[in-house]
């Protein structure tokens, strides 16, 4: 039986520059906007990844336009972390993260182990199949949690 879908939820990986904007997209794409979704990352030190963009345009998931961001600068930026319902890790870092944050604020936090698909396969293609493994652990959770897709297209 899947859940209710939480009124927000918070993705974070290490860079947000690949899990975390997938996962976002992805469930935006899914839910709808019922649900407040953001993405996050331990660090920002990198632009939204051109592989995740390529594997999630696949599902006419648009992330081009993602900016990414870091815990940090969240929180500079006024967004108010204690109001996530549910934060969901995709890394172990962004897991110890999530989890220091639950010292100060009441946060459920789910970790998902999703493969970090950086740095794996040669080729274009190889690279490509490893995003996409990426793409779809992130779909089976997504499923698993709140159910198949509401969206209408």
């Amino acid at each position: 039986m899947s859940e209710k879908l939480p009124q927000s939820v918070l993705f974070c990986c290490d860079h947000n520059a690949v899990r975390s904007p997938m996962a976002e997209g992805i469930m935006k794409k899914f839910y709808g906007t019922g649900t407040y979704v953001q993405s996050v990352g331990v660090h920002n030190d990198m632009e939204i990844d051109g592989f995740s963009i390529a594997v999630c345009q696949e599902m006419d998931v648009e992330l081009a336009r993602h900016r990414s961001r870091s815990f940090d600068e969240m929180e500079q930026w006024g967004e108010d972390l204690s109001s996530f319902d549910l934060v969901v890790a995709l890394s172990p870092a962004s897991q110890r993260r999530a989890l220091d944050l639950t010292r100060f604020y009441h946060l459920a936090v789910e970790y998902w182990p999703i493969i970090d698909p950086t740095g794996l396969g040669e080729t274009r293609e190889a690279k490509l199949a490893s995003y996409r493994q990426a793409r779809d652990q992130i779909i089976t959770r997504l499923r698993q949690k709140w159910g198949p897709p509401t969206e209408v297209s």
